[in-house]
Order: structure tokens, then C-alpha cells, then sequence
């Protein structure tokens, strides 16, 4: 279980992405949920992510500033992801 940054609440890792900010201060999405760095987790909802980038909740979260073009590219990423889950289902 994982705190999602948009509702603070706590939900299976599964269901959300990590958001990673390395030593040398670049964010990335963390595929793998495994990068070094501080990490902070999103839904995989496009709306969710829409919510974040208004708010500014990643540059909350990471202490860094994120550009608009990471939300954008966040945002392609977790719109793809849901619609490979939806694709192909859930697995158990």
C-alpha cells in the first residue's frame, strides 16, 4: 500500500505510479518502482493527473519544480497505462 499524493489516501502499489526525483534533481516517471530518489505516487487516472498539474502537487511532493511538459508527458504515460489495463484486464 501507497499514499496517492492527489487523495492522500492509501491504495494498493498497482494501482498508482511512482514519480521519482534522483540526487542530481531530475524527474522521471519510475517504471520499474525501483529508481533511487525520492519518490511520490500518483493515480493511474488521467483526471487524477490533470488535478495534480493544476495544483502543483508533484513540486509539492519532490521539493523540485515540474515543468508542464512532465505533466504532459505523465499524462500521456498514465492514459496509455489505463487504457493496456483496460485492454487487457486485470490480472490476479
Amino acid at each position: 500500500m501507497r499514499k496517492d499524493i492527489v487523495s492522500n489516501e492509501m491504495r494498493p502499489k498497482k494501482e498508482l505510479v511512482r514519480i521519482v526525483r534522483n540526487k542530481e534533481g531530475d524527474i522521471s516517471i519510475d517504471e520499474t518502482g525501483k529508481k533511487s530518489g525520492r519518490g511520490a505516487y500518483v493515480p493511474l487516472e488521467p483526471t487524477a493527473i490533470e488535478e495534480a498539474a493544476k495544483k502543483h502537487l508533484l513540486d509539492q511532493a519532490l521539493n523540485a519544480t515540474v515543468s508542464a511538459d512532465f505533466y504532459d508527458e505523465l499524462f500521456a504515460y498514465v492514459k496509455h497505462q489505463k487504457a493496456r489495463k483496460e485492454l487487457f484486464g486485470k490480472t490476479k
